[in-house]
């Protein structure tokens, strides 16, 4: 890497177990989903709560912002998705969704759907236009369904991360994975789309201990990184630096060149096991989510005597 990559601290708060986090693309609020049932919503600018809820007394594992509607979406144990309006927090929706824990929520970033993934083994498509219907299942893994996430570059498309070792991709239009990786030897938690030297790729991350990356034309593994102790839980590739974050349960985030897959740093944070991780486009922020709290980053290059802040 020909530029050195620095990470400063912005915000800490310790909490409850944190099992995701997201940030809003103009305000400066983290949204984030505990263990306990509660969502919270920070801000980082003040450096104080704006807003806490308790939606369950079971675990919520995924929250999200959609922005163009001004609401969080929540993802809990009970198997019930929830959508909230931000600004008076009264609950607009409910959904009986799934028969097992919901893991993963990914918002479409045009159209009016959000997928889930649970541990009932199914993916479900929602369309907020059409009073949240149910209106594709998609069936096909053997374990817990861990992830989905929309391919930016394709968004009629989305992959899917299993603990039963897979890693599928799917059509909108089609109940029936596209075509299954046989990826790791032990669960994915992870996955994420990304483009390098314009190529599409994927990575993966695993109770393996490692994170895969692998190209989505071919269908091969193209590197595996290793070097965590423990299970890879989150995993971001990020938008504008050459780096790739993967998160773990050994409580580092480590950091990756995205041409060369070389280690660049390993960072520990002291909050314990790293369950979540989250970027902002055109942003130099980025978040992570904590067994004992969240804390963001600022990421900064330089390049010789330049500095730039992206």
């Amino acid at each position: 890497m020909a530029q050195s990559i620095e990470f400063e601290k912005e915000f800490v708060q310790t909490s409850e177990r944190v099992k995701s986090v997201d940030l809003h693309p103009t305000k400066p609020w983290i949204l984030t989903a505990l263990y306990s049932g509660n969502v919270c919503v920070w801000n980082y600018q003040l450096q104080k709560m704006e807003k806490s809820f308790k939606v369950t007394e079971s675990p919520v594992r995924s929250a999200k912002f959609i922005v163009r509607e001004n609401w969080i979406v929540v993802g809990a144990d009970d198997g019930l998705i929830r959508i909230y309006n931000f600004d008076t927090m009264e609950i607009v929706k409910e959904i009986e969704a799934h028969t097992d824990f919901i893991r993963s929520l990914a918002i479409h970033p045009t159209l009016p759907y959000v997928l889930s993934s649970s541990d009932d083994k199914l993916i479900k498509l929602w369309d907020w236009e059409k009073a949240w219907i149910c209106s594709r299942v998609f069936e096909g893994h053997e374990h817990y369904v861990m992830q989905v996430a929309f391919n930016p570059k394709d968004l009629n498309t989305f992959a899917s991360a299993s603990l039963d070792g897979t890693l599928k991709i799917w059509n909108l239009d089609s109940g029936s994975a596209n075509f299954t990786l046989d990826a790791h030897s032990k669960g994915v938690n992870c996955i994420e789309h990304f483009m390098a030297a314009d190529k599409p790729l994927l990575i993966s991350g695993s109770d393996d201990y490692t994170a895969k990356v692998w190209d989505y034309e071919t269908k091969r593994c193209v590197q595996t990184l290793e070097g965590h102790t423990n299970n890879v839980t989150a995993i971001t590739v990020h938008p504008e630096l050459p780096i790739i974050i993967t998160c773990s349960e050994d409580r580092t985030v480590r950091v990756w060149d995205t041409t060369s897959y070389r280690l660049e740093n390993t960072l520990e944070y002291g909050l314990e096991r790293v369950w979540s991780v989250a970027y902002m486009k055109n942003s130099s922020k980025v978040v992570f989510g904590c067994d004992k709290g969240t804390i963001m980053v600022k990421i900064s290059s330089s390049q010789g005597s330049d500095s730039t802040n992206v």
